[in-house]
Order: structure tokens, then sequence, then C-alpha cells
């Protein structure tokens, strides 16, 4: 199956960190309040930081609606900052939401917003009128037509990894396959 029929083109919606053109995209379907993808949070993140430059960063989301009852406004939430505030603010609120995955309520999430530099009552507006459910919908089947049944899934450079994630030398050997280039902890950076 190509990138293109798994539903892994990186699309202009999707939020990216990293050059288009970095050896290695890492795309991850997630699920704010998922515990596992909580855990996965502080291991993408030191990833992200070893391999700045060389690796471009997808989030998509996923939200696990029965299992968890604040994943779809918490996406919708990221996706209202983002579209509001850009991409920096994306990602503040990305990893905020993860941060502070305990307190997921509307209320928190307008908060979390306003620290990331959008008003917190516009997001607010977004939840109640479902603005941005859309978008997490999109995200949400494109992940389905990728194949991903669960949370936190991978895909370098467009492969799934059903590696150890939890192990971030074995996720940073997997993703070196592909950059060619040292990423384990202390190692030369090419």
């Amino acid at each position: 199956m190509s990138k293109a029929e798994s539903g892994l083109t990186i699309r202009d919606t999707d939020h990216v960190e990293g050059p288009a053109d970095a050896p290695v995209t890492l795309v991850e379907f997630g699920d704010f309040e998922c515990p596992h993808c909580g855990a996965a949070f502080p291991i993408v993140k030191e990833l992200r930081k070893r391999l700045a430059g060389r690796m471009r960063f997808v989030f998509r989301n996923f939200p696990l609606n029965e299992s968890h009852p604040h994943a779809e406004h918490a996406a919708e939430a990221a996706e209202a900052v983002g579209d509001l505030g850009g991409n920096e603010a994306y990602w503040t609120m990305h990893d905020t939401i993860y941060e502070n995955q305990d307190a997921l309520e509307d209320e928190d999430l307008a908060s979390y917003a306003f620290d990331a530099g959008v008003e917190a009552e516009t997001v607010l507006r977004a939840l109640d009128e479902e603005t941005y459910r859309h978008k997490v919908r999109e995200d949400f089947k494109s992940g389905v037509h990728a194949g991903v049944n669960g949370t936190p899934t991978f895909f370098i450079n467009g492969e799934r990894f059903d590696g150890n994630w939890t192990d971030i030398e074995e996720f940073a050997a997997a993703i070196q396959q592909e950059t060619g280039a040292e990423v384990s902890g202390g190692a030369k950076r090419r």
C-alpha cells in the first residue's frame, strides 16, 4: 500500500514541526486523553529535540471517545488554537494538553488556549459550535484508512512502526535507519 493509499500523505491541514525536506517524517495518531499517548509524549518530544532539522513530525487526532470522554474536545480546542494562533500556538497547546491530561474540562482547555495566545472565549465558542469537529473527524478517518486501531500509532516515512516506542533507543534506532544519522542519547550528530 502506498503512502497516498494509506492516508498518510501530508496535507496542508496537518500540524507539522520540522522541515518539509527532512529525511524522515514521523506521523503520530494520538488521543490527548489516552494514558499511553501521555507516556509517549516525553519520548516523542525528546526525539523531536534530538532530530531538530532532520525530522518532520506530524500529529493527527485519533480521539477514542468511548474510552476518553474529553479527548474530542481536547482535539477540537487544539485545532482552534492552531487555526487562530498559528503553528507555534498549536504546538504550545499540544504540549500543554499532554502535560495536563488530568485536567481536560472545557474551562481547562480554554485556559490553556489563553496561555498559548488565543482568546479563551473564542475557543469555548468553537467547542460549543463544533467548529473544528470536521477537522478532527478527517484526521480520525485518515487513521482508520491507514489501519490505526489504537493510540498512539506511529508511522516512519509512511511505514507503520510496530516496535517498542516506550524504549527511546529502539525508537531512535528505527528512525536512524531512515535518516542515516546518529540519533541516540549522546551520539554525535551529522
